[in-house]
C-alpha cells in the first residue's frame, strides 16, 4: 500500500489493482515462464529465459500504456511526478514483473 499524503497514491492503487484484477492470466503466464527459466536445464535455460522476457516485456507494455495514459492529462511536474511514483509503486507491488517498465520512460 503506497502512503498516504503521497501525490497519486490513490489514483496509481487503483491503477494496479485493476491491473491484476484485469490480467490473471498474464501474471501466471509471467510465474510459470519464471519457474521455467529458473528450472531449466543448461542446454534450455537461454531459450526459457528469452520466453520469459517476452511475457514481462508485455506487463511493462501495458503497465506503461496506463502510466502514459494517465500522464498525457497531467502538465509539467506533475507529469513527472505520477510518472516515478507510478514506476515506483508498481515495481514494489509486481517486482520483477515491472522491472521492464522503466525501460519504456
Amino acid at each position: 500500500m503506497l502512503g498516504r499524503g503521497k501525490p497519486f497514491a490513490d489514483v496509481i492503487e487503483r491503477q494496479l489493482d485493476l491491473f491484476v484484477a484485469d490480467e490473471p492470466d498474464l501474471l501466471d503466464e509471467a510465474a510459470e515462464a519464471y519457474t521455467a527459466a529458473s528450472t531449466a536445464s543448461r542446454e534450455d535455460s537461454e531459450e526459457r529465459y528469452g520466453d520469459y522476457q517476452l511475457v514481462v516485456d508485455a506487463i511493462a507494455d501495458r503497465l506503461s500504456a496506463i502510466r502514459d495514459g494517465y500522464a498525457s492529462s497531467l502538465e509539467g511536474r506533475s507529469h513527472d511526478e505520477y510518472r516515478r511514483a507510478f514506476d515506483h509503486a508498481a515495481t514494489r507491488r509486481l517486482g520483477r514483473y515491472a522491472s521492464a517498465l522503466a525501460e519504456t520512460s
